[in-house]
């Protein structure tokens, strides 16, 4: 092992994540919740391959997946707040398993050849799911609790390596459902994810020591967090990105289909996500520096400059091309991602921090929704390449949001400052809302 000039070993660039997992308890939660989110990533391509299969319409899967993802919109944010207010251990895996009897009555559904409207119901239950991801994300938050620099850089290294685990589910999703769809029988991607959910949100509800505790009395009072300032813009931004997810994901899927290569849609999607699990693991590692709103806004815009790429390549009608130009786009979604879960830490009211969580996913998955919907009508209309231009305008229009948000908070920052006193007196000390407003800008 190489040695520092002064005798000693040199720091691993991993340590913080190895300092990280080294927290009583966190391997115990950390890796059952990454088995729980995997089906997440394996029911939208499981879907898309089951309807097409049964009915042949690219336009009708992309509906039935946007049906799903629209209710979980609602669905979401209501089973965290519940979770808020009762635990996680006691609401986790009740909601999983009505998530996981919907998943199973479609794949009846669709043997049986019962109506399609029954399609769009069975989708409508997977709202239920439970946020593990939200979940995890709190159980860190509470055990990195804490205002000083060490926690605050600790808290940012476990939002990233969520992500990364997030990403690394889209990676192994799409391909294990994209193949056991191929080699056994259509309907056993769904078959394996529906087993994996309950599987692992059981074994994550099981781990009481490290759930965050409920507040006094048993839930939140005040204002939700919809009427925190800065938290619907957010929300934008992030439904923008759920459309870049969810139109690259159908598009992509019926590339390979129009190219006779239909298994193969899913290990190129995956790509995107090894990119994006790479970025967010890289991330992770690196110094925590301005405001997160600003680091926000300037990932957004490396995204929607790296989505052009697919769309070019798209034109030349090379899916092997395609697999690398999506690695490339999917560098810069995690630190969009990252950033943008730490704006909601920051903006969560107390006792609120599920509940904002989920809510950004909730934005998320619903324009997963609509680009689910949206890249499969732009399929059946001008074909596969043709769609590969929803992901690219999706991507501009959240950097245009989430610039519109750092530009706001720094419209008010100079305001607050111009009206801080006369420029003849003295400068004061430090008074202690301008150490609250320093304190909201970190991670909680």
């Amino acid at each position: 092992m190489p040695h520092s000039p002064a005798g000693r070993s040199r720091p691993s660039p991993l340590a913080p994540y190895a300092r990280l997992l080294a927290v009583p308890g966190a391997l115990a939660f950390a890796v059952p919740g990454l088995l729980a989110r995997l089906p997440m990533a394996m029911f939208g391509v499981a879907t898309v391959l089951m309807v097409t299969e049964h009915h042949g319409s690219y336009a009708l899967a992309g509906a039935v997946v946007a049906t799903g993802l629209a209710a979980s919109t609602v669905g979401g944010p209501l089973v965290a707040r519940l979770v808020d207010r009762r635990g996680q251990g006691r609401v986790a895996l009740p909601a999983a398993a009505l998530a996981a009897t919907g998943q199973g009555a479609l794949v009846v559904c669709l043997v049986t050849g019962a109506p399609v409207w029954t399609w769009f119901a069975c989708a409508v239950l997977g709202a239920a799911t439970p946020n593990t991801g939200g979940m995890s994300r709190a159980r860190w938050a509470h055990l990195l609790r804490g205002s000083s620099p060490e926690r605050i850089s600790a808290r940012h290294t476990a939002n990233s390596l969520e992500q990364a685990m997030d990403e690394l589910c889209f990676v192994g999703g799409p391909v294990l459902a994209a193949l056991l769809c191929s080699a056994l029988f259509v309907e056993a991607g769904t078959v394996v994810a529906v087993a994996l959910l309950v599987v692992g949100v059981a074994a994550f509800a099981a781990r009481r020591d490290t759930e965050p505790p409920l507040p006094v009395g048993g839930g939140a009072s005040g204002p939700g967090p919809l009427r925190a300032r800065g938290m619907r813009p957010l929300l934008a931004a992030f439904v923008c990105a759920g459309v870049v997810f969810g139109a690259m994901e159908v598009v992509t899927l019926a590339f390979a289909d129009e190219r006779g290569q239909r298994a193969w849609g899913g290990p190129v999607l995956a790509a995107q996500a090894a990119g994006s699990a790479l970025a967010g693991l890289l991330f992770g590692l690196l110094a925590v520096r301005g405001s997160a709103r600003t680091r926000f806004a300037v990932c957004a815009a490396a995204m929607t400059g790296l989505m052009v790429l697919p769309a070019l390549v798209a034109r030349t009608g090379s899916l092997p091309l395609l697999a690398p130009a999506l690695l490339l786009a999917g560098m810069a979604t995690a630190p969009a991602m990252v950033t943008g879960m730490t704006l909601a830490q920051d903006i969560a009211p107390p006792g609120r921090l599920n509940e904002t969580m989920t809510l950004t996913v909730a934005a998320l998955l619903g324009g997963i929704a609509l680009g689910s919907a949206g890249g499969g009508a732009l399929v059946e209309a001008g074909g596969a390449a043709t769609g590969f231009a929803l992901p690219v305008a999706a991507a501009g229009a959240a950097a245009l949001v989430a610039a519109a948000g750092a530009w706001a908070e720094s419209y008010r920052a100079r305001r607050k400052s111009a009206a801080s006193g006369p420029a003849s007196e003295p400068p004061e000390p430090p008074s202690s809302s301008t150490t609250a407003n320093a304190r909201s800008e970190s991670p909680r």
